[in-house]
């Protein structure tokens, strides 16, 4: 290989630096995005069924955090996890776990919101029906995240947007180490500044090509699951 490879050269030559960024990379979003929708797929839920004092502010604090600042979550999240913060003693500060843990309160906000959104507008077109079934509380939740399953997909694809195209939060509590916490973005923003554009071409390629791969199976998984279901 040429001492300066063109950026299609590192992706196709398979090169061994690129491709754990890569993985690692695909290793916090995804994990971020689960925790997340296990956190905010409920919650969104709980809060689109239930009617208490101060849920329309509850709503509106819960949208107003899907457009978080991520150095602020990072900064938070720096806070909580170093030493002398809360978590401290667990360690996890330029860890993957770390940018897991700021991208999942990031990401969290989104699917709920979205869950929330989705749960309110069905439970409205099926209220009588699952009043009728004479369905418990966590019966209708159950019952209408389930009937949501497919448009569920889109809050957990805005998500994982979301988080693969994260860079303020994870640089201030992964660190950028080479070879531990360095993800597509990071390295995307530290080999500009060096000039390494081929590089930070062909990473700003993969995760284009990422982004839409998963996109388009997301797509395809839930045009597959309507039709099936009929």
């Amino acid at each position: 290989m040429p001492d300066d490879p063109s950026a299609l050269q590192l992706v196709l030559s398979g090169d061994p630096a690129l491709f754990a960024i890569v993985r690692l990379s695909l290793y916090v979003s995804l994990s971020a995005v689960a925790l997340a929708a296990l956190i905010g797929i409920p919650l969104g839920a709980w809060i689109a069924l239930t009617r208490f004092p101060g849920r329309q502010g509850v709503i509106v604090l819960l949208n107003a955090l899907m457009g978080l600042p991520p150095v602020v979550v990072g900064l938070a999240v720096y806070l909580a996890l170093s030493r002398s913060g809360p978590l401290g003693g667990f360690g996890l500060l330029f860890t993957p776990s770390a940018m897991i843990v700021a991208q999942t309160v990031l990401v969290t906000p989104i699917i709920a919101a979205l869950t929330r959104q989705t749960i309110e507008d069905l439970w409205l077109e099926y209220r009588d029906e699952l009043t009728a079934m004479n369905l418990g509380a966590l019966g209708r939740v159950m019952a209408l995240i389930w009937d949501a399953r497919f448009s569920l997909v889109t809050a957990l694809l805005a998500g994982f947007g979301r988080a693969a195209a994260e860079v303020g939060a994870i640089i201030i509590v992964g660190g950028n180490i080479e070879g531990f916490t360095r993800t597509m973005t990071t390295a995307i923003a530290l080999e500009t500044s060096k000039g390494d554009l081929p590089l930070a071409v062909g990473l700003g390629l993969v995760l284009i090509s990422i982004v839409i791969t998963v996109n388009a199976l997301a797509w395809s998984v839930r045009r597959a699951g309507e039709r099936l279901a009929g």
